[in-house]
């Protein structure tokens, strides 16, 4: 099925990039990007909104807004979502390559080479953490001054902070989404933006419908394939692929899907499980890149490769199967009202995730914050490039640990 492209709308952001300018963006992305999905969102809106301009920046939080909503990691697919907005549907496969690939290859390794060693307290790893620290804290300052301007919109984002904080639990972050999304259409049901961008769709609504028709047909045949043949590779896509579609949340909230999918299977030990584990949190890019370790494990380079495809699919296929729909409903009054609540609420929970798990694993020791403090600095005043900031605090990292 070929994707019909809509017709163009005029917008500040219609011209496209090409394939090659989305790989490199997003590769370097995908080999700096420390710290979790929250981490990651302000790398993106550092590199895509801020620095490149590809969208601008109520785009890019009512994109962020939408992949709250969908299953799966959230941080990738917003730079699917990306990729697609700027060079169509194979922009938005490679921006999954180059962000997902090189923490991919190098979980792999692990798999295959590393398993014994032990790396999950070194220095610049807790280094990578406080970075973390500077670049959550940079994305909540730019998102909280653009999205709640007002007292009526600070309430929201900070009563969304304190909910995901007190009621920690998977469901927690869509349910308050779609609370601020009812509060934002009473509040603001008469309220719009002009100056919010229309952007760029290059996926028709037709090929939409069949992604998401695709998606929905996987995650029922796919059981009832593996039952019906006993081949290892289907066994496996299975597993990864609901684990992928069923998850909310993303990033840690995945690993007990995981756990249960390869531990109990035998595919892999549960020593092997945490070691991987450790391995992950050392890597850039996207918590779910652990599929590729898990699917090393149990078999080899195809299955690495099995994994990682299985458990990114949904992501990738809810998202081509969101965007048209999105891009007209975000340009309806009514429902520019119920995103301004939602994007509110993002920034409550990008507040609430800088506290836990950000801060709380970070920053143990004044030495901790006395560079995240220096870091931020560097970021927000100094303007030095992010991976400037991740090496300083790579470095710093490692002679606090010799300290």
């Amino acid at each position: 099925m070929n994707p019909e492209p809509q017709q163009t709308l005029e917008a500040t952001n219609a011209k496209s990039g090409s394939l090659w300018e989305v790989l490199r963006v997003s590769t370097k992305l995908g080999l700096t990007s420390f710290g979790g999905p929250i981490a990651h969102l302000g790398y993106f809106h550092d590199e895509y909104v801020r620095r490149r301009k590809w969208m601008d920046e109520k785009a890019y939080a009512d994109l962020v807004a939408l992949c709250q909503f969908l299953p799966g990691p959230a941080s990738s697919q917003v730079g699917i979502g990306i990729g697609i907005l700027r060079a169509g549907l194979w922009g938005g496969v490679m921006a999954w390559l180059g962000f997902t690939l090189p923490s991919v290859i190098v979980l792999v390794l692990f798999a295959l080479l590393l398993q014994g060693f032990d790396i999950a307290n070194a220095g610049w790893i807790h280094g990578f953490k406080i970075v973390a620290v500077a670049i959550v804290a940079q994305a909540v300052l730019g998102m909280g001054q653009k999205l709640t301007p007002d007292r009526s919109r600070v309430t929201i984002a900070v009563g969304a902070a304190a909910l995901v904080l007190l009621w920690p639990t998977a469901y927690t972050q869509v349910l308050i989404i779609a609370a601020a999304g009812i509060i934002g259409l009473w509040m603001y049901k008469k309220r719009s933006d002009p100056g919010s961008q229309s952007l760029r769709m290059p996926v028709g609504k037709p090929f939409a419908i069949g992604c998401l028709v695709l998606f929905f047909g996987l995650l029922a045949a796919l059981p009832l394939l593996r039952q019906m043949f006993d081949i290892q590779w289907l066994a496996l896509f299975d597993s990864f692929y609901r684990s992928g579609s069923l998850v909310f949340g993303g990033g840690h909230v995945v690993l007990p899907l995981l756990e249960r999918e390869v531990v109990p299977t035998g595919w892999v030990s549960p020593e092997d499980f945490l070691a991987g584990y450790g391995a992950a949190q050392a890597v850039p890019g996207p918590l779910f890149t652990f599929a590729g370790y898990l699917g090393a494990m149990s078999g080899g380079i195809t299955g690495a490769i099995v994994a990682t495809v299985a458990i990114f699919l949904p992501a990738f296929l809810l998202v081509a199967g969101a965007l048209p729909f999105w891009n007209g409903l975000r340009n309806s009054p009514r429902v520019q009202g119920a995103l301004i609540g939602i994007n509110a609420a993002v920034v409550g929970i990008l507040l609430a995730a800088f506290y836990v798990p950000i801060w709380t694993t970070a920053v143990t020791a004044p030495v901790d914050f006395a560079l995240a403090l220096l870091l931020f600095i560097l970021l927000v005043f100094w303007k030095l490039p992010p991976w400037v900031v991740v090496l300083a605090g790579a470095l710093a990292g490692m002679i606090i640990g010799w300290i």
